[in-house]
C-alpha cells in the first residue's frame, strides 16, 4: 500500500478527505491503508477508490503503477473529491445522534445553528476561516490540554461560565487563566507592539518549524527502521501472519540505538 500512500501525498489528499468521499471515518481509512492489498478492501469502498484514481477494478493494485500525476490528472480527481462533498452535503441533512444523551445531542444542535448563522451574515468569509482554525484546534484537543483551559477561560470572560469554576486540572488550570489574563491584559492595554514581540515571535516561528523537522524525521526514522526489521527477517511487507514478528524486530533494533 506504500504505492497508494505515496499516491495519496502527491496528489495532497489528506486522510479526512479520503474518509468524506469514502463515507467512513478517518480511523477507518488509516485501518484501510494497513491492508497489503487494494482487494481486502470492502467492495463498495474499493469501487470508490478506483472511480477516484481511475483504476482498472480488475487489477486495481498493478495499475497504481501506471498513473502518471499531470496537472489534468490532478484537477480530475479534485474535481471528483469536490462533487463528492456537494452530494453528501445534499444527501446528509441530518446528524446520526444514536448513542448520545439529549444533553449532547441539543449541544450539537445549538452549535450546528451557530455555525449556520456565523458562515451565513456579511462577516462569512472571515468567519469561515476563523470557524476551520476552531475545527483544526478540535482535533487536537486530546493532545493538547491547555485547549480546554482556554475554552474555559473565554467562556467565564464572556460571562457564560462562573470564573471559579474548575473542569479539568484545577491547579493548571488556575496557573494558565491567571498567564492568559496578564497577557491579554499587557495586549489590550497597549503595552505589547510589533516591534518589540518581533524576537518573540521569530522564536515562536522557529519552535513550530522545528517540531514539525522532528515529527518528519522521527517518520523518516521509523520508516528506516521498518525496512530494516523486513530486511534482516527476509520479508518484502508486513501483513497480519508477520506483524508481531515484524514489530518485535523493530523493537529490538531500536533498542541496539540506546
Amino acid at each position: 500500500m506504500k504505492k497508494l500512500n505515496d499516491l495519496f501525498q502527491e496528489l495532497g489528499i489528506s486522510k479526512v478527505r479520503l474518509a468524506k468521499y469514502l463515507g467512513v471515518s478517518r480511523q477507518m481509512v488509516y485501518n484501510y491503508l494497513e491492508l497489503d492489498d487494494i482487494n481486502k478492501w470492502p467492495k463498495e469502498k474499493k469501487i470508490l477508490l478506483c472511480k477516484l484514481l481511475d483504476l482498472d477494478i480488475e487489477n486495481s493494485n498493478s495499475s497504481i503503477d501506471k498513473i502518471k500525476v499531470t496537472t489534468d490528472y490532478l484537477m480530475n480527481v479534485e474535481s471528483k473529491l469536490n462533487q463528492s462533498v456537494k452530494n453528501n452535503l445534499v444527501n446528509e441533512t441530518y446528524i446520526d445522534m444514536k448513542g448520545l444523551s439529549r444533553e449532547s445531542q441539543q449541544l450539537i444542535a445549538d452549535i450546528t445553528c451557530l455555525l449556520k448563522e456565523k458562515l451565513l451574515n456579511e462577516k462569512g468569509k472571515e468567519d469561515f476561516h476563523a470557524i476551520k482554525y476552531l475545527y483544526h484546534v478540535l482535533q487536537s484537543l486530546d493532545n493538547v490540554p491547555e485547549i480546554k483551559y482556554m475554552f474555559a477561560y473565554m467562556s467565564k470572560t464572556t460571562g457564560f461560565t462562573n470564573p471559579n469554576e474548575y473542569k479539568f486540572h484545577e491547579d493548571r488550570q488556575f496557573i494558565f487563566e491567571g498567564i492568559l489574563y496578564s497577557a491579554l491584559t499587557l495586549y489590550n492595554n497597549g503595552g505589547a507592539s510589533r516591534s518589540k514581540l518581533q524576537e518573540s515571535h521569530k522564536r515562536w516561528v522557529q519552535d513550530i518549524e522545528a517540531k514539525k523537522e522532528e515529527k518528519l524525521s522521527r517518520t523518516q526514522q521509523l520508516n528506516t527502521i521498518r525496512i530494516q526489521a523486513l530486511k534482516e527477517l527476509n520479508y518484502t511487507e508486513i501483513n497480519p501472519s508477520n506483524a508481531t514478528e515484524v514489530f518485535e524486530k523493530i523493537a529490538e533494533i531500536q533498542s541496539r540505538k540506546v
